[in-house]
């Protein structure tokens, strides 16, 4: 970092917030570097700066890392929520270093979330275009014709949003309750609830299972384990551009 790095990248690097948000809350005159307010998004960082941000200093990045997080139900990926509902990152294991998420599970979802402290590896692994299949394990209220499933995988159009391809295959019955399998490629917000609404269905638990090749496995509720290196580097997919 000889030459410096714009603000926005060395937040992101250094696992503050994704570029996108650490631009806004440069705008919120919430970034401070060497005690002076920064103002603009184009402002470099050179070694040994002082960057703060709500007060509170900003590591240098390090090593990009990433972890498997098994998130519980009642938690929302976020760092700060406006309706003091409790966050996932409040309830971290101690001893990690300031990680943001891989993408979101909304707050009634489960399962496996991916962890970084670096907001350029999150931007990479979320990108549609690498091609990862979302797993998950969905719960539903009733019985879904095998038909309806198979016809998702032309892709949907609810409300006017066009979903595209998703596998859906039934697993099992208990009672009132199905459980399926689902596995799409982008993952819109609450895309697996609103599909199978659409079909007539409410979804009673949500719970991924992996992310492309990252596996939930036994990972316990509430646990974090870190992906080795080498794995990870076998795993990133190719940056583009």
């Amino acid at each position: 970092m000889t030459e410096g790095e714009r603000i926005a990248k060395f937040l992101a690097h250094a696992g503050v917030a994704s570029r996108r948000d650490a631009e806004r809350m440069i705008a919120e005159g919430r970034v401070r570097v060497n005690n002076a307010t920064v103002t603009h998004p184009a402002t470099f960082v050179a070694d040994g700066d002082i960057v703060l941000v709500d007060g509170a200093p900003v590591s240098p990045p390090g090593r990009a890392r990433l972890w498997r997080y098994h998130k519980p139900a009642g938690l929302v990926t976020t760092h700060r929520d406006p309706q003091g509902r409790p966050t996932v990152f409040e309830r971290l294991p101690e001893g990690l270093p300031r990680v943001i998420s891989v993408g979101r599970l909304d707050l009634t979802s489960e399962g496996l979330l991916l962890l970084t402290n670096d907001g350029a590896l999150a931007r990479r692994l979320e990108l549609p275009s690498n091609g990862w299949l979302r797993r998950y394990r969905v719960r539903i209220f009733g019985t879904p014709d095998p038909k309806q499933l198979a016809a998702l995988a032309q892709g949907v159009t609810v409300d006017g949003v066009r979903y595209g391809p998703i596998e859906a295959g039934l697993d099992s019955r208990k009672g009132d309750n199905s459980w399926l399998t689902v596995s799409l490629r982008e993952g819109r917000n609450r895309e697996i609830r609103k599909v199978m609404a659409h079909l007539g269905f409410r979804v009673s638990r949500l719970i991924r299972v992996a992310y492309g090749p990252f596996q939930l496995g036994r990972l316990p509720e509430g646990a974090v384990e870190e992906v080795p290196a080498k794995v990870l580097r076998e795993q990133l997919p190719p940056e583009r551009g």
